[in-house]
């Protein structure tokens, strides 16, 4: 067995308590060991990565007990590429809080931030069910320490509609857990896959923990009607870790590719199309709530954590149709999504600290104006989808998926309207924070321009990010090229099941 593969779990895992324990009072330390972990995570992912493209499935048996009564880590090109995004939106976003002092606000950030990755990077490892379950509770604890990080009224009560939300759907993933054992007989993944695919499994139970389970995953992605959760949350707490947070409803869209390829694949006798069949609409009115709540904003955090929600109807609508090419298509906006939000959430906290608020009025322009309008609009122009960025080239891919008889009309009509009302809101909001702010006399509001300014350290993790949406777009021709290849393995499910349970079959015989 190859030993790397789980060392992205454990390394946070052993790091997070030792900061919790010994280096809570001392910053610096704390801040040493967090930079030191999350570069190891890069470099780590990195080598995963180059690993995975071989195209090879590696299966890692905790305790040396085969599937499927172990528990099994799986690394393919899909958890390699995601494992590879989390660690470089990780190192941007402890860059950028050690950066702005936004970790010095609480003694656990640090170890908070690393149970963070722990429990990211284990869903996307996993390949079994329940662990998944249980990664994602330790998400939940994990992004409910971030979120109330520094305090205050609206952030706690932000906090708790969000862990009331999370609850209800760890509730509903223990209901679909039990129901898809008592139908199959397993949690693998793999294994459920193939009692699946045979039909020996109850059909109509089947059917019901499918659904459920697009449900709780839909709560995670801010899926509508389950999306109401994302604005209050992403909008109050503190930035960078909203900027972290890009990656969670990611863990989401993760979680219903993985499971809805490989345990309940399109076509097959018991689950036929039902979960496209009802994630399509879904994501139509997800861009559609997304765009609304763009245009109508008032604050920029709101605005950008509805911008989020229109990209996630976007990714989820490409991968409603379960086709390689779409999925190719929905894999690259992914990539694309995380980073211009990321990007967003880091330039709204440059700005928003040194106007004293994210009400999108006009008020004195601050210091360095031109530099946060240039980050702003280079990330907005990402996230919109205008050109030369990587938004318009994913736009365009899933556009392209999205052609065919039956789909195109209200695919097209949805990203392309969605898109019009999301250009508008930013334009708006753009242009009443740097644009007109010009114009407003140095002495109806001098706060702004009392802040020192922005650092090269403390600007830089948002320039990376937009750097990295650039360099998306620049290479989008290789990027793709893995993708499809990505798509293609999650499709072609037999080498996946048949590396998991390998051992298992060999130990019958």
């Amino acid at each position: 067995m190859n030993h790397w593969i789980i060392a992205p779990v454990v390394l946070p895992a052993l790091i997070a308590p030792i900061i919790a324990f010994i280096m809570r009072h001392d910053v610096v330390l704390a801040r040493v060991a967090s930079v030191a972990s999350t570069i190891a995570l890069f470099a780590i992912s990195v080598a995963l990565t180059i690993m995975a493209a071989s195209g090879e499935t590696q299966v890692y048996f905790l305790g040396n007990w085969a599937a499927p009564f172990g528990i099994v880590l799986v690394l393919d090109r899909l958890s390699a590429m995601m494992l590879l995004l989390t660690s470089i939106l990780a190192l941007i976003v402890v860059t950028h809080s050690i950066a702005t002092g936004w970790d010095a606000k609480g003694r656990h950030f640090h170890a908070l931030f690393q149970f963070q990755l722990m429990g990211i990077c284990g869903a996307f490892l996993t390949g079994d069910a329940f662990n998944l379950f249980v990664f994602f509770e330790v998400l939940l604890i994990a992004s409910y320490g971030l979120m109330i990080h520094s305090g205050g009224k609206q952030r706690l009560q932000a906090g708790l509609q969000y862990v009331v939300m999370n609850l209800a759907g760890s509730t509903l993933f223990l209901f679909a857990l039990g129901s898809l054992y008592a139908a199959t007989g397993t949690l693998n993944i793999a294994d459920i896959a193939q009692v699946v695919q045979s039909g020996e499994g109850d059909e109509a139970i089947i059917r019901v923990a499918a659904i459920l389970l697009l449900v709780v995953f839909g709560i995670k992605a801010a899926l509508v009607p389950m999306h109401f959760w994302l604005p209050a949350t992403y909008s109050n707490a503190p930035a960078p870790i909203a900027a972290l947070f890009a990656i969670m409803t990611k863990v989401g869209a993760y979680a219903i590719i993985r499971i809805h390829t490989i345990a309940f694949a399109p076509g097959n006798p018991e689950t036929g199309n039902l979960i496209g069949d009802w994630l399509f609409p879904a994501s139509l009115l997800t861009i559609a709530v997304g765009a609304i709540g763009v245009l109508g904003a008032r604050r920029l955090m709101p605005l950008l954590s509805y911008s989020v929600i229109g990209s996630m109807g976007t990714l989820l609508l490409a991968v409603s149709v379960f086709e390689q090419y779409a999925m190719t298509t929905a894999l690259y906006y992914l990539l694309h999504s995380t980073l211009s939000a990321a990007a967003l959430y880091l330039v709204a906290d440059l700005v928003i600290s040194r106007r004293g608020t994210d009400a999108l009025t006009v008020r004195t322009a601050t210091a360095q104006n031109g530099l946060f309008a240039a980050l702003f609009f280079a990330a907005a122009i990402a996230m919109t989808g205008m050109p030369p960025l990587s938004g318009f080239l994913g736009k365009l891919f899933v556009m392209d998926a999205l052609s065919g008889p039956g789909v195109i009309g209200w695919a097209w009509s949805a990203i392309l309207i969605g898109s019009l009302m999301t250009i508008v809101g930013f334009v708006r909001a753009g242009s009443q924070i740097f644009w007109k702010s010009t114009s407003v006399a140095p002495d109806e509001d001098t706060a702004a321009t009392d802040l020192p300014r922005v650092s090269a350290l403390q600007a830089a993790p948002a320039m990376v990010a937009v750097a990295l949406l650039m360099a998306l777009a620049a290479f989008a021709g290789p990027v793709t090229n893995y993708l499809d290849a990505t798509s293609a393995q999650l499709f072609d499910s037999s080498d996946y099941i048949n590396q998991v349970l390998a051992r298992a079959t060999e130990e019958a015989k």
